[in-house]
């Protein structure tokens, strides 16, 4: 057989045809095989291996786009791995940190304050409604169930939207979650980046946890605005009521909001938030979490939200609320309290629960009466400065109450026109003087200035000529603190005047004298002469001259039950000075009165020395828990987020007086309530049948005025004055303790009275000591007499 491969006639074409040769040589130079198909590199590759020249072709293309995505899959995965420097580590994934409000609960159960910087409260799944957890995944996820973390459908089908015209939010509930806990690793950032941040803390997180457990931490760390973070917290801000309490609408509500916190406001904007809720309702109901029927019978319904403020002024007990703020940060933060359980905790993060003392019930019903009273007794004092000599218009309340400011009197306009200097002053203690001055305004000429601006003038008469008052209540038998009313309005009263506030007690500072007396010997039946005299202090070379608050004396021996209950200077003043000053002050100290604030001079038995009203209403406790001394108490117990317990107050009572000293000091007291100063208790009041006593009190030119009454199961106290002592009552009628501060605490206890809630016994007796006998009345004895058993 012949070796070529080519017949003659092709071998003469050949070599007869230039052109065909020269083609020969180019398809051999191009690698092409005398077929036509390649034979180098890739293509070669493939078209050598595979007959069919197309299937060659695809093999060839299909190998070009997979060799294309695995080198940009690993790009991906390189550039992905470098972003783990960014991404939350594994310990802050499985351990994630955030920021839970502290939450003080009164006695009673009612919320009393929220102390955080995120207003944030961490609830368990099982306590959040089901319609809030139906809503969410209605609106924001409805593959939740059906995805790792990111979803590639929701994805797919949010670029389709941006392609056609449309916007969808491609995140899943996942993945807010992420930027929610981690919002410093992932950003907000509108990048890729970002994103890819945040699918890859996605997975991570569910890989970690269930999907309940999402939900959860979803629901307790998105934000609702207004520093309202968790559904816990939107529920009662904007329902005032328990995560697990929302029902459809409000649940619809509040997820609805999350797409534009402050558009959807529900307070601010209830039509939108009304327009967005049916939204909500509507893909409730698509998903079957929602009837029909309820939609259509519920969708016209207006939004009901109102807004319940987490702020210490909106709390039922501001002042109080301060006062366990300050007590938690002392403890958690101050060096001398490092041995503290609390010493170290966050109070503002850690989500802990405080327990307080506080009654709702009874704190109600004291606003409500210092509010009646107080807005009375401004009248008052209004009509008292309007004019230069406006007599005593009535004893009664009411009389005033039917006056009209700026029509039928000018509040405090001779007051002003009189003390123009005093006006000048409150100029100068304010910011706006204060600006005028640093931009180089002269002192007159910066008065000048303000006292021609009229609107500016008028706030500040307004606010300096506000009287003010305070009102505490104790329990006497373990010391908790019942009712705290530091003052008329938190906004813009800070100063509290129960628990910093320190003015002279008056005629209320005698019980501690007579308490010193009894417990040396003194019999309640002992008399001393009613009559104005001079002591000297040869040493210093002082004289005092007291004299009774109306400036009459009638001469008389008077017992000192009698001396105490129609509250007699003189008599109290010659008692002080037999026993001694610096005594009067040992018994105050130990029934309650701190030691800084007494000032063991002979005037200090008529309460010169300044004090604060919750001090002397835990020093009156002393006396109706037979001298048995307790520490008022504001918390009782305080727990962590998950309940276990991180202190409990362990009250221990230390014994001030004997059983008899403090039970006789009693009795005399009640003389206050049945026939002296006091008597108004029993007979404007209608508090007859309760075992009452007490005592009132007013200071020098009716500066502070007070009132102090004790019962055995609830011990209370108001003070009633200006805060600047320039300013004060002007008729001695009314600038007195039983015309005023009595007022509030006798108006407090009738509500009681006739109150459903609340209960206060009419058959509990102060403790009475065993085989107790009163005093002997000794008053015609030789030697005067002293105490009897």
């Amino acid at each position: 057989m012949s070796e070529w491969s080519y017949s003659d006639e092709e071998l003469d074409e050949y070599f007869s045809d230039r052109s065909t040769r020269e083609e020969a040589l180019s398809d051999e130079g191009s690698g092409k095989g005398s077929s036509g198909r390649p034979t180098t590199g890739l293509r070669g590759f493939f078209h050598q291996r595979i007959a069919d020249p197309m299937m060659a072709q695809a093999a060839v293309a299909l190998s070009v786009i997979t060799g294309i995505l695995v080198i940009g899959t690993l790009g991906l995965g390189i550039y992905v791995w470098t972003l783990t420097d960014n991404i939350p580590s594994t310990e802050s994934l499985e351990d994630p940190t955030m920021q839970l409000a502290t939450i003080a609960y009164t006695a009673d159960g009612k919320e009393l304050a929220r102390y955080a910087r995120q207003n944030r409260s961490w609830v368990p799944y099982d306590s959040i409604s089901t319609h809030a957890k139906h809503a969410l995944i209605a609106t924001e996820d409805q593959r939740f169930y059906h995805h790792w973390g990111v979803d590639p459908v929701g994805i797919m089908a949010a670029v389709a939207d941006i392609l056609t015209g449309g916007f969808r939010g491609g995140s899943t509930i996942t993945q807010q979650l992420a930027r929610n806990l981690y919002n410093e690793e992932v950003g907000y950032a509108v990048t890729i980046e970002r994103k890819l941040k945040e699918m890859v803390t996605a997975v991570e997180l569910e890989r970690r946890y269930t999907k309940r457990e999402i939900l959860e931490m979803y629901l307790n760390t998105v934000s609702f605005g207004g520093n309202v973070y968790g559904i816990e917290s939107a529920a009662h801000t904007y329902f005032g009521k328990r995560a697990a309490e929302l029902n459809p609408l409000q649940a619809a509500t509040l997820i609805g909001q999350l797409q534009a916190t402050t558009y959807y406001n529900p307070v601010r904007n209830p039509n939108n938030a009304k327009q967005r809720r049916n939204v909500v309702l509507r893909l409730m109901m698509s998903k079957g979490f929602l009837d029909s029927s309820y939609y259509q019978k519920h969708a016209d319904e207006p939004v009901q939200a109102d807004y319940h403020s987490s702020r210490l002024s909106a709390s039922l007990a501001p002042y109080f609320a301060e006062h366990v703020r300050k007590t938690l940060s002392r403890w958690a933060n101050d060096a001398s309290y490092k041995n503290h359980p609390l010493h170290g905790h966050d109070i503002y993060g850690e989500g802990l629960r405080v327990y307080t003392t506080l009654d709702s019930k009874l704190q109600a019903m004291a606003r409500a009466a210092v509010k009646d009273k107080m807005s009375a007794l401004q009248k008052v004092v209004g009509y008292q400065w309007s004019e230069p000599s406006p007599g005593l218009y009535s004893t009664t309340l009411d009389d005033y109450r039917s006056l009209t400011p700026g029509e039928d009197y000018e509040p405090f306009a001779h007051f002003w026109e009189s003390n123009p200097e005093v006006l000048d002053d409150f100029i100068r203690q304010t910011t706006r003087y204060d600006t005028l001055r640093a931009r180089g305004m002269g002192p007159k000429a910066a008065i000048d200035r303000l006292r021609g601006n009229e609107s500016f003038l008028d706030s500040l008469k307004t606010a300096r000529s506000r009287l003010g008052s305070g009102l505490v209540s104790l329990d006497p038998r373990n010391g908790h603190v019942k009712v705290w009313i530091g003052g008329r309005d938190f906004r813009t009263e800070k100063y509290d005047k129960v628990g910093i506030a320190r003015r002279q007690p008056g005629s209320t500072f005698k019980p501690f004298t007579y308490t010193a007396a009894i417990d040396n010997g003194y019999s309640p039946y002992d008399t001393l002469l009613d009559s104005t005299f001079t002591w000297e202090d040869t040493g210093a070379d002082t004289t005092w001259s007291p004299k009774n608050y109306d400036g009459q004396s009638s001469g008389e021996m008077l017992t000192l039950s009698q001396g105490l209950a129609n509250s007699k200077n003189t008599i109290t003043a010659r008692l002080a000075l037999d026993l001694n000053p610096s005594t009067v002050a040992t018994y105050a100290r130990r029934m309650g009165i701190p030691e800084r604030d007494l000032e063991a001079v002979p005037s200090i038995a008529l309460g010169t020395s300044s004090v604060r009203l919750l001090d002397m209403a835990a020093a009156y406790s002393t006396l109706a828990n037979g001298g048995l001394y307790n520490k008022s108490v504001a918390i009782t117990r305080i727990e962590d987020q998950y309940g276990n317990l991180i202190w409990e107050a362990s009250p221990s009572p230390s014994e001030a007086l004997s059983p008899e000293t403090a039970y006789t000091v009693v009795d005399m007291m009640r003389g206050v309530i049945d026939y002296g100063t006091g008597v108004r208790i029993r007979t404007q009041f209608d508090l007859g049948e309760y075992d009452l006593a007490g005592k009132t009190g007013t200071t020098d030119r009716a500066a502070d005025t007070w009132f102090m009454l004790m019962h055995p199961e609830l011990v209370s106290g108001a003070w009633v004055g200006f805060e600047d002592q320039r300013l004060t009552f002007r008729t001695g009628f009314w600038g007195q303790g039983a015309h005023s501060a009595l007022f509030l605490v006798g108006d407090y206890y009738r509500r009681i009275k006739e109150s459903d809630d609340v209960t206060l016994s009419t058959k509990t007796s102060f403790p009475l000591v065993q085989s107790y006998g009163p005093p002997e009345d000794t008053t015609d004895a030789e030697d005067g007499g002293r105490v009897g058993w």
